[in-house]
């Protein structure tokens, strides 16, 4: 079954990452030998879901744990790499005292963007910006948001673009990963596709280009061991745009319940965040040409979480 496979296929790997194991990798960037140069590579925001996974992506592509500084508001949940060498820190964004000795011997860096807080979201990146300079960083890649790509400058997109100026001005090198919406945060709609059996489409509707978090870790790292990257953008995404149609069908393909769609009505409320809006129907090839292989397809994707799905059925 291709959920059994690519469980056990997930569960290999990170065995092997937490017994400190290199995995062969064929990078996009020729001539690059994993491991090869001596930075040491600070993951902010560490112990959350896109940061471990970017912790595994560095150790598989057979970067030592010791070169790995990580930094997180809760150190304890990161015991198992520092186990392995690597460095374990305190840090926390919204107080800047804690951050130059969370970063201190760092070259490079991994600025994952925070969720709100009581301090403003672009003050806090600029906290660690800025705490990341005056400790000898020389690179930064930022998790930054696929709107700015097509133009938002407001809502969601307005500290991120603010954040990528703050970097820009920096004069350090920088990198913007403009990640898409996480397919993640399919899984509910699709779990209420199955449940009722239909799917309301949208008058208006703007299919979103829907990444797999797994494959922004795998841009992410790339960008951190890989030369060529300095000041420059990607738009990190999926391989499709993904409406309500197409999220109806993948759902039928994998689960293999009939999905029945029907036109929204007059006043039906459109959605928060997910399907629709024409600043986040974006593509590109850009996890392929960072990572060496596809971005993960929806169907693969909703066949992983298969389980999750048909339980809502229940």
């Amino acid at each position: 079954m291709p959920n059994a496979t690519a469980s056990l296929a997930r569960r290999s790997v990170l065995a092997l990452v937490l017994l400190g194991w290199a995995l062969p990798f064929s990078s996009g960037a020729a001539g690059h030998t994993p491991g090869a140069r001596g930075d040491r590579i600070i993951i902010s925001g560490a112990a959350g879901h896109l940061g471990e996974l970017t912790v595994q992506a560095l150790l598989a592509r057979g970067i030592p744990a010791s070169r790995l500084i990580l930094v997180t508001r809760t150190p304890d949940r990161l015991a198992r790499y520092a186990k392995l060498g690597a460095s374990v820190r305190y840090g926390d964004f919204t107080k800047p005292e804690s951050l130059r000795k969370a970063f201190a011997g760092g070259t490079r860096m991994l600025l994952i963007s925070i969720g709100f807080s009581a301090v403003p979201r672009p003050v806090a990146h600029q906290n660690a910006i800025e705490a990341a300079v005056a400790d000898g960083v020389k690179h930064i890649a930022y998790t930054s948001y696929i709107g700015l790509s097509r133009g938002a400058r407001t809502g969601l997109a307005s500290d991120h673009y603010r954040t990528e100026q703050i970097l820009r001005e920096s004069g350090v090198a920088w990198t913007m990963l403009r990640n898409s919406i996480y397919m993640e945060e399919v899984i509910p709609q699709a779990a209420k596709m199955v449940a009722t059996g239909s799917a309301v489409v949208p008058a208006r509707e703007s299919g979103i280009g829907y990444v797999a978090r797994e494959d922004c870790a795998a841009a992410a790292a790339a960008v951190l061991v890989t030369p060529g990257h300095d000041d420059k953008v990607y738009d990190i995404t999926g391989p499709a745009l993904i409406g309500t149609r197409e999220l109806a069908s993948a759902v039928s393909a994998v689960t293999g319940k009939s999905i029945e769609l029907k036109p929204a009505g007059s006043g039906t409320p459109g959605p928060r965040r997910g399907l629709g809006g024409p600043t986040l129907s974006v593509t590109s090839d850009a996890v392929a040409k960072l990572t060496g292989r596809p971005p993960m397809s929806l169907r693969e994707f909703l066949a992983r979480h298969r389980a999750e799905l048909l339980g809502s059925a229940k």
